[in-house]
């Protein structure tokens, strides 16, 4: 009977919708009751939404492909014709690093952790922590902020823009340019406008392109500069085609995650003031409240995977070639994984271990970034501003439509400037 009830719950939702992708959790839960494996009936993606199952497919990437094209839910003509465009134009989607499986994932892998070490982190810091003051300043004296645009984006995007060697004040450029390269795994678009997306991302194509060259030229200290020489004795460079693909990762996973991820948590710190005043009091408590923040409302929501043969999981037989969706925001919310799922808790004692950044030889390579700047914003906020609130009710949905992320569409939120 139980089973019935889920199957019937699910007849009732879809991922295409845009008030279940601001809200995805009922539809989760469903699935999670039903029996064996959700195929998605618009386009016939295999969504897994179980912790263990979720485990099960991040560590066996030689059953579970990472070789899908980025563009698949535009369905098979629509992505062919964005991949001619792509290769007349400028350079086409190859596969690279996340979209890659061994061993060539070793090689792309290896490159990209020779920059994103610990180390290098470590000395952004300090400039991390100059990035949102200077940006608090700018709105600190109103009493008033829309949180999204002019703190959770600028954050992240300056520090990016900056490395991507953009001029000071052209983070707008720089998210325009990211919103383009996620948006065809996001969601459906005619071929016009799929192809009016196309030349934004060219825009940003052409312009790492030039800075490519010039930086293997002339190095500075920044990542570009650091991909472009990344190879050691004996190593093939990265050609330009594979520098605009994994930098185009790079973007997409760096800018849109945390962002989403800054404007979560000042959200749930507003849902729940007395973990706002704890955590102030104890800001020893910040590594806990972010690994919360990022399971509670995972800022990618699933990623795509491909199957290299027929394979059963949870009783589902899934045929080879199909794609699977690994559903991050389902499965850090699974009951047989974390007690009471729904409930927000920077205490949980397990937090650490959802699978927001993957499993495996796939883990988010950016991922210690991702949490330093989440931890930087919060705390910067905290220290700066008090009696925080929202300024208006939000309107719902509250997120913007998009199948793989869960980005906020606005925050607006009042407050008093901190005596400190």
């Amino acid at each position: 009977m139980a089973d019935l009830d889920a199957r019937e719950k699910l007849e009732g939702f879809s991922l295409l919708d845009p008030t279940t992708q601001s809200d995805p959790f009922a539809m989760y839960e469903a699935m999670q009751d039903a029996p064996g494996i959700y195929r998605m009936p618009e386009t016939g993606f295999y969504i897994v939404s179980r912790y263990a199952d979720l485990r099960a497919v991040l560590t066996d990437p030689v059953t579970f492909s990472n070789k899908v094209d980025r563009a698949s839910l535009q369905g098979p003509e629509n992505a062919a014709r964005l991949r001619e465009y792509m290769e007349a134009k400028g350079w086409p989607h190859i596969a690279t690093l996340q979209r890659t499986d061994a061993p060539d994932h070793a090689r792309y892998r290896r490159l990209v952790d020779r920059v994103f070490t610990v180390g290098r982190v470590r000395e952004m810091t300090p400039h991390i922590e100059e990035v949102a003051h200077a940006l608090i300043d700018g709105f600190i004296d109103r009493g008033e902020c829309e949180f999204i645009s002019e703190y959770a984006m600028l954050l992240p995007g300056t520090i990016l823009a900056e490395e991507m060697g953009l001029p000071a004040g052209q983070v707008a450029t720089f998210k325009k340019w990211a919103d383009s390269m996620l948006a065809p795994a996001s969601y459906v678009m005619d071929e016009d406008a799929l192809l009016r997306n196309a030349d934004i991302e060219l825009e940003a194509q052409h312009h790492l392109g030039r800075l490519f060259d010039e930086r293997r030229a002339n190095p500075t200290g920044d990542w570009i500069s650091a991909l472009v020489t990344a190879q050691r004795d004996g190593e093939e460079p990265l050609t330009m085609a594979e520098l605009q693909s994994v930098m185009s990762q790079l973007i997409g996973g760096g800018f849109e995650s945390t962002m989403t991820s800054i404007g979560h948590a000042l959200m749930q710190l507003l849902n729940h003031p007395d973990q706002m005043a704890k955590l102030r009091e104890e800001p020893k408590r910040m590594k806990g409240f972010v690994e919360e923040v990022i399971r509670f409302e995972s800022p990618t929501q699933g990623l795509r995977r491909r199957t290299t043969r027929d394979v059963e999981l949870s009783g589902t037989l899934i045929p080879e070639g199909s794609v699977v969706i690994v559903r991050y925001g389902a499965a850090n919310r699974d009951p047989a994984k974390f007690a009471c799922p729904h409930m927000f808790d920077m205490e949980r004692g397990n937090a650490g271990t959802h699978l927001a950044f993957g499993a495996g030889t796939h883990f988010c390579v950016g991922a210690v970034l991702a949490r330093q700047e989440i931890a930087i914003g919060t705390q910067a906020i905290l220290d700066r501003l008090e009696d925080i609130e929202l300024a208006r009710p939000l309107v719902e949905p509250i997120h913007r439509a998009n199948f793989l992320t869960l980005p906020l569409r606005e925050l607006p939120i009042r407050f008093r400037a901190r005596t400190r």
